[in-house]
């Protein structure tokens, strides 16, 4: 049989399966280089977001850095206190007192404006960050501190504002809320009517202290109603020493009123009317306003919750409930 029968027999075809195998090797090598290509654009999207965030992190931490190393003339140093006062938020004492002592140890501070918005909140916080603008004060006596009054200040905001110099607010700022406060609901009457029987287990005789699903013990409310005095003469006791004689003889002033920054200037908690801008510019005398406000990158917050997720898990796995 010759070349060409056995061209014509088919012998010398290629088989199916080798067709199969080729096709099947050039789509997986399609594949591959397709799977590569889409691997390159997003490992380039990464490099550019990573990059985009990275300039923006480094110039905010560039500049505050600059003005830290005395780059140019005099300054006014600017911390936000804003929102509640809580060691979670961002008016948390470890972020406010950061603030202030970056601000003070500036050698170009010429003043130091605490620029406060807040109804308040913890007076543990309220407390460590007044202490620490008396320790600030007396290491830098060279150096005023003045309290801005925004929307409003009131309870613990004002708590910190006393240990100010000067207090300023705006006309219509909301200002003071002397006193202390602890709320709660009762749902005896409603659980009683739905049948609904309350089981609690605890060590200690008081430890279910206002237990919102029990009547209320004549006594525990009279170790509450003591606490909460205590805490409040300790609030009296810091305005007085802010405020001294600039206090005006109205007992309304420690009842837990607010009053307009007007109305609260002729009682003697403010000073004076007038912005942030204002007071650097006429009373510090240096209008070039530097924020000196500690904020967390985005890197810490997401380490930090990463790791309270993690400690939370692992608590709770292996302590039983020891708080209310």
């Amino acid at each position: 049989m010759t070349e060409a029968d056995e061209t014509r027999s088919g012998k010398s075809e290629t088989p199916f399966e080798q067709i199969l195998a080729n096709d099947i090797a050039r789509e997986l090598l399609q594949e591959q280089r397709r799977a590569r290509r889409w691997g390159i654009f997003f490992k380039s999207l990464l490099a550019l977001y990573l990059f985009a965030f990275l300039v923006v992190y480094l110039s905010d931490r560039w500049q505050t850095e600059a003005a830290g190393l005395g780059m140019g003339g005099k300054l006014t140093a600017v911390v936000d206190i804003d929102g509640v006062l809580s060691s979670s938020s961002q008016a948390s004492a470890d972020n406010i007192i950061a603030g202030l002592r970056a601000a003070f140890k500036n050698k170009n501070t010429a003043g130091v404006i605490l620029r406060i918005n807040s109804p308040g909140g913890s007076p543990v916080v309220a407390g460590y960050v007044n202490d620490e603008i008396y320790r600030l004060r007396k290491k830098h006596p060279d150096i005023p501190v003045y309290a801005v009054i925004q929307d409003i200040c009131a309870s613990g905001g004002y708590y910190i504002a006393a240990a100010a110099d000067k207090i300023y607010a705006d006309k219509a700022s909301i200002v003071g809320s002397i006193g202390v406060i602890m709320s709660g609901f009762g749902f005896v009457d409603a659980i009683n009517k739905l049948g609904i029987e309350r089981r609690v287990l605890h060590a200690g005789k008081h430890k279910d202290f206002m237990d919102p699903f029990a009547p209320l013990n004549k006594q525990e409310v009279e170790h509450v109603n003591t606490m909460l005095n205590n805490i409040y003469q300790q609030f009296i006791a810091v305005v007085k020493k802010g405020r001294g004689n600039r206090l005006k003889g109205d007992d309304r002033i420690f009842s837990g009123l607010v009053w307009t920054g007007a109305k609260a200037k002729e009682l003697g908690l403010v000073d004076g009317l007038g912005s942030a801008s204002y007071v650097a510019r006429e009373v510090i005398g240096v209008d070039n306003m530097v924020n000196f406000t500690h904020r967390e990158s985005y890197f810490d917050r997401f380490a930090q919750r990463l790791g309270t997720s993690m400690a939370d898990r692992l608590y709770t796995s292996i302590k039983p409930e020891l708080v209310q």
